[in-house]
């Protein structure tokens, strides 16, 4: 339960991560602002309500890991760790700049707070496998948490890890499927159907919450309800919107790649700031 001042508090934090996405992604002139926007909310409540990790302490061997399998949306990971006080905002303007830290996607071995080097679509998951596995074979308490793209699920390697999850009743691990429908090349029904998304992971032997990926009563009542499943792995579909909160790049695919021209960052900064 999220009372009136915590909303309020996940409210403002999710415009700050939003606002700093399009400041990066304008400051670089590149990235994938449509996939970063729709996570976004997710990230909130993950980082700001949900994970067991200290800023302090950013190595602990108990604390909960985060794979951001479709690693293209890292504006959205950075803006996060960022306002979480892992490393300074204003680091947020050398994104995709030459010599920065902050590359295009995550490098666990050079940005405080990434748990895992990721971008190549797919691997996520076989990933965060290892990981809750080796908490179980440990008897370590941390949890793990996956996300991919609804687009990215089209990758054979998914489900092949989908299975192995299961197989190994890793109820430690929850994974979390940024439904925006959309991907770069079009809609993901026109691409390659990956629905009915909820009842693949089933089939594989999730326990599977569909939610609004931008309510965060249900974000966090589903990240519950995931802890309190025992012997099988979680999948949330969390149903999205691609660029959620910029009214000109809210679903349309064309925005998955793609940096704001001046009048187009003014504009999104403007809606951002309401």
């Amino acid at each position: 339960m999220i009372d009136g001042v915590e909303l309020q508090n996940l409210q403002e934090k999710s415009k700050n991560i939003r606002k700093s996405i399009v400041e990066m992604v304008y400051s670089a002139a590149s990235g994938h602002p449509g996939g970063s926007l729709s996570i976004t909310d997710v990230f909130t409540v993950l980082y700001f309500k949900e994970l067991n990790i200290d800023v302090n302490n950013q190595k602990d061997a108990n604390r909960d890991r985060v794979v951001l399998s479709k690693g293209h949306c890292s504006p959205a990971l950075y803006s996060t760790l960022a306002e979480k006080g892992f490393f300074p905002k204003e680091d947020l303007n050398t994104f995709r700049k030459v010599d920065s830290y902050l590359q295009g996607h995550p490098d666990m071995k050079k940005i405080p707070g990434v748990d895992m080097t990721s971008g190549s679509l797919g691997q996520g998951l076989s990933i965060a496998n290892g990981m809750a596995l080796a908490g179980k074979l440990d008897n370590k308490e941390y949890r793990v948490y996956c996300i991919c793209g609804d687009g990215e699920i089209q990758e054979g390697q998914i489900w092949e890890a989908a299975m192995s999850s299961s197989h190994y009743k890793l109820d430690n691990l929850c994974v979390i499927v940024d439904n925006n429908n959309l991907q770069i090349d079009g809609s993901v029904e026109n691409v390659m159907n990956p629905h009915p998304i909820d009842k693949k992971f089933e089939s594989f032997g999730f326990n599977v919450l569909v939610i609004d990926g931008h309510n965060f009563e249900e974000i966090l009542d589903a990240f519950e309800k995931a802890k309190q499943t025992k012997g099988k792995p979680t999948a949330i579909i969390a149903k999205t919107i691609k660029g959620k909160g910029v009214s000109f790049m809210e679903n349309q695919a064309g925005w998955h790649g793609k940096a704001p021209k001046e009048e187009e960052y003014k504009i999104a900064m403007e809606e951002l700031s309401k």
